[in-house]
């Protein structure tokens, strides 16, 4: 298995390289130059393997340059039972009709990042072992909220590694703050900056493609990657969960075997559900993607238009891990979708870069809709769609579920497709407690911090507080850099201390 470059698809490197690359020299990102496809049969004999063994049987297809020593190695390590809560790793729960949740929140960051971000610093270190000639790997992410803490959690100690993360400073969570600012490790550091997601994500861009940088890392023996969903390493792993959500529906009698089901992802940065596209075009019976956005609904705007628009109003809601404009992996789908036209993705992101907007074809439109479909939340649906499933089904969410089970609700009122429905629960509802409690409650919280907040919604719903978020409160702050998006490249010489 090669990989390629969305924006020059001449390009071919291997698995490990790619990984340990994170981006392409000229900007692209490295997408498989074909996507394995499995028969039915194979899938349904993964409906008896544990998690690990489906992990295995999905990425092999992918890493084919591991040997199957490395790939054990590294998938044994990343879900470890005694990492997650749930012994099924990412249980399915069914809560009514066609309703499946897909809980992805069980990992040590209580987020979906962890089911990615658990492999990936394997993954990274065995990559780095052929590819990388002893050198430093300088992890540069940036996070809307939960791919930080679950990437500082998952580097951290990692030997030949060191992960600086950039958040935005009014964009997150109290909990997400707490968990990056207090995140333990000696090779980890992070830093706050004044702007928004789309402005750390563009200077990390920016950072991984300056020579100059990079020049002046190389002379330590340092180089970039990436733990962002941009780097294939992080994308591959979520394939795997979508695979073992149709097994899980199986063997619970949900669903026959070759029976098609619907997938609903909540989403800001479109690499969650890309996921499921891949698993698509493996062969898994998914009929339609739908794409649920909170009131940032660009995703949204873009499947039902075809015009790409990011000059538009940015909204901090409850569901901050959406709050994005610029959707990086949106370039790998226009580029297979595309027929793998190089240039019509350059001509694209350059369009972007240049205007914050592009426009695609008619044509390409109506192939990327046979495939998705799109809805939005606002914010006050976010609330009342918390309490309705709590009051009716005894089912505590978070934001981001709340808004794809809204979309949900709304895409079967549309159109009749109401057959069973994968619908993806991205993290533990005390990560954002203030908001889950208002809604349950059906008033604004209290004056609590956040730890009585999650205190008081536990006393609620009766819903157990997740180990790592309770443990928390006993953490010292270690970092309060804050820096302007401008200045992000000087930040990551003086946390490196170069």
């Amino acid at each position: 298995m090669l990989y390629t470059s969305t924006r020059d698809n001449s390009v071919r490197i291997t698995a490990a390289q790619a990984i340990a690359r994170g981006i392409s020299e000229e900007g692209g990102l490295f997408v498989p130059c074909e996507i394995p496809r499995f028969s039915l049969d194979k899938i349904i004999s993964m409906a008896d393997m544990s998690y690990i063994d489906r992990a295995k049987t999905v990425l092999r297809e992918f890493l084919t340059d591991f040997s199957e020593e490395e790939l054990d190695y590294c998938v044994k390590g990343a879900y470890k039972a005694d990492k997650f809560s749930s012994p099924a790793i990412a249980p399915t729960v069914h809560i009514d009709g066609g309703k499946n949740i897909l809980e992805l929140w069980h990992g040590p960051t209580c987020a979906f990042k962890d089911m990615a971000l658990q492999l990936l610093p394997y993954l990274m270190t065995v990559s780095a072992g052929k590819t990388a000639d002893g050198k430093t790997i300088v992890i540069l992410v940036a996070t809307s909220g939960d791919t930080g803490k679950a990437a500082l959690e998952g580097f951290k100690d990692v030997d030949k590694t060191k992960i600086l993360v950039f958040y935005p400073v009014d964009g997150v969570s109290p909990m997400q703050k707490l968990q990056m600012t207090t995140q333990e490790g000696e090779n980890v550091a992070v830093c706050a900056i004044n702007g928004n997601f789309d402005d750390a994500q563009s200077a990390v861009k920016s950072i991984f493609t300056n020579a100059e940088i990079k020049a002046r890392l190389a002379e330590k023996n340092m180089a970039f990657s990436s733990a962002n969903s941009i780097n294939w390493g992080r994308l591959v792993p979520q394939i795997v969960y979508y695979f073992s959500a149709y097994c899980d529906m199986i063997t619970m009698g949900n669903i026959g075997e070759g029976e098609e089901i619907n997938v609903v992802v909540p989403t800001g940065n479109f690499g969650n559900i890309l996921a499921a596209y891949y698993a698509k075009q493996m062969g898994l019976p998914l009929k339609k993607l739908v794409c649920a956005s909170n009131s940032n609904n660009i995703l949204t705007d873009f499947l039902n238009t075809g015009v790409y628009d990011k000059n538009r109003s940015f909204y901090t809601t409850s569901s901050p891990s959406m709050d994005i404009l610029i959707s990086s992996n949106l370039e790998r789908l226009l580029y297979h979708m595309g027929g793998g036209d190089d240039k019509l993705v350059g001509n694209l992101m350059k369009a972007l870069s240049e205007s914050g907007r592009y426009e695609i074809s008619s044509d390409l439109l109506a192939e990327i809709r046979k495939t998705f479909d799109a809805g939005f939340a606002a914010e006050n649906e976010v609330d009342e769609t918390i309490k309705y499933h709590f009051d009716n089904y005894g089912y505590l969410c978070d934001t981001h579920t709340a808004v794809a089970l809204k979309v949900y609700d709304e895409y079967v009122k549309r159109t009749g497709d109401n057959i069973p429905t994968v619908i993806d629960s991205t993290a533990s509802p005390y990560k954002f407690s203030k908001s889950v409690l208002t809604a349950v409650n059906g008033e604004i919280a209290g004056e609590l911090d956040e730890f009585d907040m999650a205190q008081e919604l536990n006393k609620v719903t009766n819903a157990p507080i997740p180990a790592p978020i309770a443990s928390l409160k006993q953490k010292k702050i270690r970092f309060k850099n804050v820096c302007d998006k401008e200045n992000m490249s000087e930040m990551v010489f003086s946390l490196l201390k170069l």
